[in-house]
């Protein structure tokens, strides 16, 4: 009998460790079924390339969401972001691509207007800024084209 309640007691601790295992993967894997609550918004883009799902969405070098998806509308590039939830922006919001560093991954970046009206989940973001394509610019310098 004492044998078996052993067996019971090392299950039970297999069980918990898998069960930490899981929370772990999904909070770090930032899927949000614990408690983030999020608003997702649209902007479309002319070029996103090198933008990938998962990238992060930053206000003032903080980051407030998450690039949650990338499809393709009418010749352009529509991302769904995923914003924090008490994060209000407003409809004059400005949303570019960038780089961290020199050849870094590419994150998106807002920057406050001075709207009055405050997006709320399912709106779009008018006002978008392309990335810079560096193969682009460095064939121009080097062709003369600058």
């Amino acid at each position: 009998m004492k044998k078996r309640g052993i067996e019971i007691v090392v299950g039970l601790f297999v069980l918990a460790g898998v069960g930490c295992l899981i929370y772990i993967s999904l909070v770090l894997g930032q899927v949000g079924w614990f408690g983030s609550k999020e608003y997702d918004l649209h902007a479309k883009f002319d070029n996103i390339e090198g933008l990938l799902f998962g990238a992060t969405v930053e206000i003032a070098g903080v980051q407030v969401g998450r690039v949650r998806g990338i499809e393709l509308v009418e010749d352009q590039a529509e991302v769904t972001l995923a914003i924090k939830a008490g994060v209000e922006l407003d409809n004059e919001v400005i949303c570019s691509i960038r780089t961290k560093g020199v050849i870094g991954e590419k994150f998106l970046r807002l920057e406050p207007g001075g709207g009055e009206k405050v997006l709320k989940d399912g709106d779009s973001i008018t006002e978008t800024v392309s990335g810079v394509d560096i193969m682009d610019l460095v064939s121009q310098f080097v062709h003369g084209d600058v």
